[in-house]
């Protein structure tokens, strides 16, 4: 008797544990049901389990059939557990569907993890697909307002250009970003300026900018279609080939100075040189001149030199004296 109240107890235990688990999940299980997107117990008891949120799967889910998408709890699971957001990818993907675009869940939950600490969203890029979007170019973010480039005759020219862009989701994983497509923009309208003869043509034409950039297909390997490159702005800047030129004339002034320094230098350096010289010159002849006496000395001693002829050479020598003091006063 004691054994078998001992079984109706359990038993009575394990009734309420049961019917208290699916109560708990009644309210969600009834949703699901009446929304035509069943989903049983116990999947909703394994995905508590794992710790789902299966409110929101089973919301989502409700969303998606509503719309006319069938989803499985297994793919909206895969999602959350990878760390996705469930909510704004079935948005994105219903927003996608109304508009016609080809979307499959696996390309719009790619989309979502790829956006991810970006600042962007998968229902961004949806939007940006249906309804184009404009980019200036450059960005007043990047701290210039015009893209400068000189034509031919060194004129400066400055442009400010709008793109707009529509997200092409097949190259949305993977695409470059925004930033390449300035980037590109603004090579391209610096090489079609350099390529104009003169600004004028630039002035005169300014859809030739648009035409020649549009023409490079800058939005290949992007995440983007250019639609259309406007200019917004263009302007005259410097003289950029006459100050190029002011500058050359200056370095070639300042090299043909340095030059002559260098001559001056060489010249003053061969005068000291040639005064060396005469110094040298100078000390010889007057050490030629201190030899005389000796010789005429040692002619004395020898006989070699009588006093007649000693007089004679003194007057030769007093004649030539006078006579360069007198050359020297007529001068």
């Amino acid at each position: 008797m004691e054994s078998i109240s001992i079984f109706f107890v359990g038993l009575v235990i394990i009734s309420l544990v049961v019917i208290g688990v699916v109560f708990s999940f009644f309210n969600v299980w009834l949703r699901a049901w009446l929304a035509g997107a069943y989903v049983s117990i116990p999947n909703l008891i394994a995905m508590r389990l794992r710790k789902v949120p299966y409110g929101l799967i089973v919301d989502c889910r409700i969303t998606a059939a509503k719309a006319g998408i069938e989803l499985s709890v297994d793919e909206l699971e895969a999602h959350y557990l990878a760390e996705g957001n469930l909510g704004q990818t079935v948005q994105a993907l219903i927003a996608a569907d109304k508009a016609g675009i080809e979307l499959s869940f696996a390309r719009a939950c790619a989309i979502d993890l790829a956006t991810k600490g970006t600042g962007k969203t998968v229902i961004e890029a949806v939007h940006t697909s249906v309804n184009p979007k404009v980019i200036d170019c450059p960005k007043s973010a990047q701290g210039k307002i015009t893209i400068d480039g000189v034509a031919k005759d060194g004129i400066q020219v400055k442009v400010r250009a709008r793109v707009t862009v529509r997200t092409n989701l097949d190259r949305f994983v993977g695409g470059a970003q925004e930033d390449t497509i300035i980037a590109r923009v603004g090579e391209g309208i610096v090489a079609t300026i350099g390529s104009a003869e003169t600004y004028k043509q630039v002035l005169e034409t300014p859809d030739q900018i648009s035409k020649v950039v549009l023409n490079r297909g800058l939005d290949v390997g992007t995440a983007y279609e250019i639609l259309s490159i406007d200019i917004a702005d263009i302007d005259i800047g410097e003289n950029v080939g006459a100050k190029l030129q002011v500058s050359q004339a200056e370095a070639n002034k300042n090299m043909a100075q340095a030059q002559a320094e260098i001559r001056r230098a060489s010249a003053v350096a061969l005068e000291q040189e040639m005064k060396a010289r005469v110094e040298e010159m100078q000390a010889k002849v007057v050490e030629a001149q201190s030899a005389v006496p000796l010789a005429l000395a040692e002619a004395f001693r020898k006989g070699q030199l009588g006093v007649f002829d000693y007089y004679k050479l003194e007057n030769i020598k007093a004649d030539t004296d006078m006579r360069q003091g007198l050359a020297k006063s007529e001068r």
